[in-house]
């Protein structure tokens, strides 16, 4: 590959000059944060396909001059996009999950791909806590209860709780494991299942899903999406779980299978549902929206002000290190790299 780079023509760029004409091209496919953005463009020289009144001729023109890709989470990047992009060194996701990017395929181009972990998982290990608890005591029904002027006529209905639950983690990655160390406070049993018992790990180990479930009363949704999860958690796992059962999603949607999890919500076969994901994003299905005793949330595991600027300095980081010859620095299992490769 070139270390040079041709001159724009008339590719859409960002508005600010960019001083060292041969920096390396990179190439963002969605809205990024206007930091990311700024950072990015201060380092490289950057093109923006979501500003390009013609994706297809933008893509033909600079394409060949690409090497790294800056990408949100959930946006596709598969081997059509790499055949765009022959020069392709690097994929820098923001976001721990990537299911959206075909790893494999980069992995098999020479293609490094790298995610954001580790500075968003105490965020979403406090928003999974924050929805499981508004789920059992139903707190956004009882604030819209006080609101619509009902507690002067009769005190809101008892709810469930959290006492003497038994909470089983789908997927004690790092997220997973921050959400177990929270709930040690709040004194609950705490199971887990995943491909392999964790090592120095004392919680219960399943080594089945439906084992899992038929031991636990809340199920925690924690794994990463793909296909080997894809609707994993379908209507025989949330019969397990028993109609005190309580689903807690905050990883992936399509891990469960949604017309399943509305129809144990309908039934009573569960009690109850806290998602802050869904299949379809940012569409949610009608048939949940209709459900008043679920909590949904519209993604916001890792949105606050400090963890996403956290995140978007890890995937300009990544970046920056790759192109400065020190290697990426979180680059995902599909795709590892060590120095000299």
């Amino acid at each position: 590959m070139q270390p040079g780079a041709k001159p724009a023509g008339t590719a859409i760029r960002d508005s600010r000059p960019v001083p060292d004409t041969s920096a390396p091209d990179i190439l963002t496919i969605r809205h990024l944060q206007p930091d990311i953005v700024e950072a990015l463009d201060a380092r490289f020289r950057m093109n923006r396909l979501d500003q390009a009144p013609d994706r297809e001729a933008f893509l033909n023109e600079i394409g060949p001059r690409i090497r790294g890709l800056a990408v949100g989470s959930q946006t596709v990047v598969d081997a059509a996009l790499f055949e765009r992009l022959p020069n392709l060194e690097i994929v820098s996701n923001f976001g721990v999950g990537y299911d959206t990017i075909d790893a494999l395929e980069a992995g098999r181009r020479g293609i490094v791909v790298t995610n954001t972990p580790d500075v968003l998982s105490d965020e979403v290990a406090d928003l999974a806590l924050g929805l499981l608890l508004a789920t059992v005591r139903q707190i956004p029904q009882v604030d819209r209860y006080l609101r619509a002027g009902r507690w002067p006529e009769k005190p809101y209905p008892l709810t469930a709780t959290l006492r003497e639950r038994r909470v089983g983690i789908l997927g004690l990655g790092r997220i997973g494991q921050a959400i177990a160390r929270r709930l040690e406070g709040f004194d609950v049993a705490i199971h887990y299942h995943g491909r392999s018992r964790k090592p120095g790990v004392a919680y219960t180990y399943h080594t089945t899903l439906m084992g899992m479930a038929k031991a636990v009363d809340v199920l925690m949704v924690v794994a990463p999406g793909g296909p080997g999860t894809d609707g994993m958690v379908d209507a025989a796992v949330l019969a397990a779980l028993g109609p005190d059962g309580i689903v807690i999603n905050v990883a992936r949607g399509s891990i469960i299978d949604e017309a399943a999890l509305a129809e144990a919500l309908r039934s009573g076969t569960i009690h109850s549902a806290g998602l802050d994901v869904f299949a379809k994003e940012p569409h949610v299905s009608p048939e949940l929206l209709a459900l008043d005793h679920v909590v949904l949330l519209p993604h916001v595991g890792s949105g606050s002000v400090h963890t996403r600027r956290a995140m978007g300095r890890l995937l300009v980081d990544n970046l920056v290190a790759w192109f400065d010859g020190k290697g990426p620095l979180t680059p995902v299992p599909e795709t590892p790299w060590s120095r000299g490769a």
